[in-house]
């Protein structure tokens, strides 16, 4: 048998994916993680091919959603206009997360301060606000980045690589995330799935934000985590959990990890069709992993996402060989 396949069509046939964003604008209000501040959010819908860009409101300065943008990875990741440090936009992985899990390709994202609401830590309210707001399909292909040949970044005993599907026309994003602390709560865990809109909603978005006990002291002298509570944060001491409910999963820890990787990784610009395997990564190593990626042409092509909604004869024709 031969697949008679092409990316976006069959034998010309378009069949590319729409690109997609909110049906209506939707806002909120949450405290700056480091700031400490009341920080409002909006999403608003944006024109096919515009992309995802954070608007400062206060600095009337937009910065786009892209990964050679990032300025700063040492807690969260921080997007940041070249020559204007002043424009920057930090915390902003929960929410390009839950963006890329629903398939969001074009949004305006109002925000009146440097740094997005750390809400309950996780991605979920980012989620319901989305689903409250709808998702329109609104003209346009929706692109993907294919990964072609394997690309590798190292740090000590820590690395990322993004490889190719196995599987010949293979789409989406697998992912397997591994992590070890010393922390005894914590210790080693690992997790491998591939991202779904309902996977994301069940198994990652829950997910919190964690830090030791014996760091925050120096974060708060350093003028950080202000806003960090256990509302919003899970705080592990040793062999204990503070928060009093405890945990969401019992691997909460790898379960988050693999939600900042895929935040970070929706900074490439499109949906990335490939396999991400990550060891005591962080947001520092996902960033460098895009750069290496898009240094060179020969290790990804762009396409035209096939429309997932269209009946299997759709999107594959079989031919006798």
């Amino acid at each position: 048998m031969s697949v008679l396949w092409e990316r976006g069509g069959i034998l010309g046939q378009d069949i590319a994916a729409p690109r997609r964003t909110l049906k209506a604008a939707i806002d909120c209000v949450g405290r700056g993680l480091h700031s400490g501040r009341d920080v409002r959010l909006t999403l608003r819908p944006a024109a096919a091919g515009a992309g995802i860009v954070f608007h400062r409101t206060d600095l009337n300065a937009s910065i786009p959603a892209q990964y050679d943008l990032v300025s700063d990875t040492r807690l969260c990741t921080v997007l940041s206009l070249p020559g204007q440090p002043q424009a920057r936009i930090g915390t902003i992985e929960h929410l390009m997360a839950a963006l890329a899990a629903s398939r969001i390709d074009d949004l305006v994202i109002d925000v009146n301060g440097p740094e997005l609401p750390i809400l309950d830590g996780s991605a979920a309210p980012y989620l319901f606000l989305i689903e409250s707001a709808g998702i329109a399909d609104h003209g346009g292909a929706r692109e993907t980045i294919d990964i072609i040949r394997p690309v590798r970044v190292e740090n000590g005993e820590a690395f990322v690589e993004l490889r190719p599907h196995q599987m010949p026309y293979a789409t989406g994003l697998d992912l397997s995330v591994a992590i070890d602390f010393a922390a005894p709560a914590i210790g080693r865990q690992a997790l491998t799935m591939r991202l779904t809109p309902e996977g994301f909603a069940a198994q990652l978005a829950p997910a919190r934000t964690f830090t030791l006990a014996a760091e925050i002291e120096a974060l708060r002298e350093a003028g950080l985590a202000k806003g960090g509570s256990l509302a919003n944060a899970i705080v592990v001491d040793g062999a204990k959990i503070l928060n009093p409910d405890g945990l969401r999963f019992p691997d909460e820890f790898v379960r988050h990890k693999m939600l900042d990787v895929i935040g970070d990784l929706a900074l490439a610009g499109a949906a990335i069709n490939g396999r991400f395997i990550g060891n005591r990564t962080g947001h520092a190593l996902n960033n460098q992993l895009l750069r290496a990626v898009f240094a060179d042409s020969a290790n990804y092509r762009l396409s035209r996402a096939p429309y997932i909604g269209a009946p299997m004869s759709l999107q594959a024709a079989a031919a006798p060989a």
